[in-house]
């Protein structure tokens, strides 16, 4: 099931999200003010397709995906709510802008304490992060204790120095007498087992 189809068989009126897709194509300084609009005007409850999306979620990547010129998205990315910035992370991929509107969006979220946003973005936008903002942000993905299977290309760019990072890290919080999660166990012991 594609985005449309799973965000349309959700909604039980898709007129008022019908008109901002058709809006933002012909008008795109509009989605300045139909981007907040959506949870109140679409929902905010889970879907079924794609997994940890909601109806807003779906609803904003779709508006972002009308836009012709991209050059919006990182002033709706600075002014958005939590929401509004986890939509943005989510449609990155799929809108393709330039690493230099990507990579400081992706920097900002891993700078965040919001497992949302952190989540988002080690998604598939994460490629354009360069290997050492990368590993920073896995580490973060542990400490947060997010399910690193939600980390995109986890095993094909974890590298040594991860694996000395993540070895630290758990180092400490067996100090502290706390428990590392069992999925960054595997990966430390995977990046052993690489290395020897």
């Amino acid at each position: 099931m594609n985005l449309v189809s799973g965000l349309r068989a959700e909604l039980a009126d898709t007129v008022w999200l019908d008109t901002a897709l058709e809006t933002v194509a012909r008008q795109p300084a509009a989605i300045g003010r139909l981007f907040p609009a959506v949870g109140r005007r679409c929902g905010r409850w889970m879907l079924k397709e794609p997994p940890g999306w909601s109806v807003d979620d779906a609803a904003r990547v779709l508006l972002l995906t009308r836009l012709q010129d991209r050059s919006e998205i990182p002033q709706l990315y600075r002014h958005g709510d939590a929401a509004e910035k986890r939509a943005i992370l989510r449609a990155l991929p799929l809108l393709e802008p330039e690493a230099d509107t990507v990579t400081p969006i992706l920097e900002d979220a891993l700078r965040t304490n919001d497992a949302r946003l952190v989540a988002a973005a080690l998604g598939p936008a994460a490629r354009h992060l360069d290997a050492a903002a990368w590993r920073q942000g896995v580490l973060k993905a542990v400490f947060m204790q997010l399910p690193l299977d939600q980390v995109a290309d986890l095993d094909e760019r974890a590298d040594a120095e991860l694996g000395v990072m993540l070895a630290g890290l758990a180092e400490e919080r067996r100090a502290a007498g706390r428990a590392m999660p069992a999925d960054a166990e595997a990966l430390i012991q995977r990046l052993q087992e690489r290395g020897q």
